[in-house]
């Protein structure tokens, strides 16, 4: 493999993808513009005017900041590839870590020094996007102390559960053999279930408060609509998710008979007991769908097609020269291998998210239609509508945009195929 082809391949899909991320916002913006003026007509009357061009102004800002995000990204990339960044720091720990305390101690300290300074840089567009563009909008409830709090929390969780993983992983790189993709992908696939297990009891409580759903006339009806399932669940609880934000959601947490359903308290305050029911009935309808396995059994197959390009990539030295490195004279290569193939993929991947998102509308769509038979269809109707107004979602989105990007089906489309 020639460096030079690498380096051609890698500009030509972080050119590539820039280009088409800024032409598909910038057609959303436009879009979302021009509509901006009048409520759409499936929607007059029950959406007023005001409460439309409040959700285009969000929509709008939104994507302006994430011009500018994927601008300065994309510029971050290429520093701590070709331009340099990313050998100056390996140069710096080579001469620093590695000869003093052996090759893991420097290839974590590689990833920890990575995370560090990526983070810092990353900080001031969060701290923008949280503090300016949520705040404007009226959707942040996140105060400067929770939010250094949650960095902290964040940060040291993060630590706690992923350099033991890491390590793992770079052990299993450097002495399994040529098949040590084989074996990291058993590695990663059992640490993505356990955490599937633990996440809802262990780690999740340290962000929010999760507490028994109290409402017995809701909790009754929410009962019998799993019982008409044939669903069990070891419980129902309320997370605090307005401390922090305005937004409203319900979602499953766990595996098996240890899954937990969780609402959201802002999401409770806002719907009647029939449309939470509506909307609880569509997360089961993933389920009767096999969606979630579905999706889970994708990611573990494209993770193991991932390891394997990179136990061949790892051993091409135009693999690393082409990225902007010098392969390690003297130390292990594991640690920055896999740190350059987590850096080159999302260019390439960029191209295949739309098969993704389409894959997962026709889902949403499945998923509303067993709402529909197992619950209310009118019902789920409603309460998405006020999800939408709520979450401030535009009515008018751009229609290749969408197909781009959007996980969930626009409204107009999503409503029409819902009984009203």
């Amino acid at each position: 493999m020639q460096a030079s082809t690498v380096s051609l391949a890698f500009c030509a899909a972080v050119i590539a993808s820039l280009v088409a991320k800024v032409w598909l916002s910038s057609r959303q913006i436009r879009h979302v513009h021009t509509h901006r003026h009048a409520v759409p007509d499936a929607f007059a009357g029950i959406i007023t005017l005001q409460a439309h061009q409040h959700a285009a102004d969000y929509t709008i800002a939104k994507a302006r900041f994430g011009l500018l995000s994927e601008a300065l990204a994309t510029a971050v990339l290429m520093g701590w590839t070709l331009l340099g960044g990313l050998e100056s720091l390996n140069q710096w720990l080579l001469a620093n870590v590695q000869v003093r305390w052996g090759d893991m101690a420097y290839q974590l300290a590689l990833f920890g020094a990575f995370s560090v300074l990526n983070g810092l840089i990353d900080l001031p567009a969060e701290l923008w996007r949280v503090f300016r563009i949520e705040q404007q909008f009226g959707f942040n409830r996140v105060t400067p102390g929770l939010f250094i709090a949650d960095l902290l929390k964040g940060t040291l969780v993060g630590t706690l559960v992923g350099a033991p993983l890491l390590a793992a992983v770079l052990w299993v790189m450097g002495a399994a053999g040529s098949l040590w993709w084989l074996w990291a992908w058993a590695l990663w696939t059992g640490f993505m279930l356990l955490m599937q297990l633990i996440w809802p009891t262990l780690i999740a409580p340290m962000f929010n408060k999760f507490e028994p759903l109290k409402d017995t006339a809701l909790g009754e009806r929410v009962q019998a609509l799993m019982q008409r399932c044939g669903f069990q669940v070891k419980g129902f609880f309320v997370m605090d998710g307005s401390r922090r934000s305005a937004h409203g959601n319900a979602y499953f947490a766990g595996l098996g008979k240890a899954k937990r359903v969780v609402f959201y308290d802002t999401l409770l305050e806002r719907l009647s007991p029939v449309e939470v029911e509506a909307v609880l009935a569509h997360e089961l309808g993933h389920f009767h769908h096999r969606h979630v396995i579905t999706r889970m059994a994708l990611v573990i197959g494209m993770s193991l097609a991932a390891l394997a390009l990179l136990g061949w990539l790892a051993q091409q030295t135009g693999f690393y020269l082409g990225l902007g490195v010098s392969p390690n004279l003297g130390a292990a290569n594991d640690g920055m291998a896999l740190m350059l193939f987590t850096l080159a993929v999302p260019p390439f991947a960029f191209f295949v998210s739309p098969l993704m998102a389409r894959s997962s509308r026709k889902a949403e769509f499945e998923a509303d239609a067993y709402a529909s038979a197992q619950s209310s269809g009118p019902a789920l109707a409603a309460a998405l509508l006020k999800l939408y107004q709520d979450n401030a979602s535009t009515l008018t989105p751009d229609p290749l945009y969408a197909r781009f990007y959007y996980s969930h089906p626009p409204a107009s489309e999503r409503l029409a195929a819902l009984p009203r």
